[in-house]
């Protein structure tokens, strides 16, 4: 597969998207199953986003670490909280390096960088550096979060779409996007089409943490939750269709 954008590319009304990845998501629906990588999950994921590099769309990643460690669940079992949120953001380098792996084998040309210098494996982050692999046609994987504790991966995502200047923020979730409550033991819950962050934050909807939605409402970054294994979501989006939720800053009646 080619990873040089298309002339399709050239209609997109969206054309760089960071694309925000909870570590569970990687681990499958199989039973209970909630740790590790499930291979199959692993495969639709990467398939997703190559079919968006082959739409011409730029593709930056930034994905969690909880199938492997969760820093605040463990810091509250007696770990101290800024050493959970580093073996956390190892958490995410393992992933990410899966997600590369998955991705080369397809074809498509990935590189990791993380937040944290590890430069065996990865790249650090460079945002310069991030800005041409993409214009290059290449994806890249933001891993180790922000490189710091205390902050959640959610807002390493906010602060990465921000950086590279991303038209949009998406969010991949278990469900087609956000509803007023668990569309899961509710069958009666409402999704909205569109709502603004801080009605998201008034409601107490659980999208992203605090300080992600607040970057993202600072920076006028547009956010869309979408379902992850919704066929060509990412293409669909980038086309103008409108594709689970969008967040924005304007408030909705």
């Amino acid at each position: 597969m080619s990873t040089t954008p298309q002339a399709e590319g050239d209609s997109l009304q969206v054309k760089r998207i960071l694309l925000k990845l909870s570590g569970e998501a990687l681990a499958g629906d199989s039973g209970d199953r909630k740790f590790g990588i499930d291979a199959s999950t692993l495969n639709e994921v990467c398939r997703a986003i190559a079919d968006a590099v082959e739409a011409g769309i730029q593709v930056a990643v930034v994905i969690g670490g909880g199938n492997f460690f969760r820093g605040i669940s463990a810091s509250e079992s007696g770990i101290e909280r800024a050493t959970a949120d580093y073996i956390g953001m190892l958490a995410t380098v393992m992933n990410s390096l899966a997600v590369q792996q998955g991705l080369k084998q397809i074809g498509v040309e990935a590189r990791v960088q993380s937040a944290i210098p590890i430069s065996p494996v990865s790249e650090p982050y460079v945002r310069l550096r991030a800005l041409k692999h993409l214009n290059l046609g290449r994806v890249v994987i933001f891993a180790a979060g922000t490189g710091n504790p205390y902050f959640t991966t959610d807002t390493a995502a906010s602060l990465r779409a921000a950086e590279i200047n991303a038209d949009i923020l998406v969010k991949a979730t278990k469900v087609d996007g956000v509803y007023d409550s668990d569309p899961v033991s509710n069958p009666d819950a409402k999704r909205y089409e569109t709502i603004s962050y801080d009605e998201v934050l008034q409601k107490r909807l659980g999208v992203m943490d605090a300080t992600a939605i607040a970057l993202c409402r600072d920076n006028n970054m547009d956010l869309r939750v979408v379902g992850i294994k919704e066929p060509g979501a990412l293409t669909r989006m980038a086309k103008g269709e409108d594709v689970g939720t969008l967040i924005t800053g304007e408030q909705h009646g």
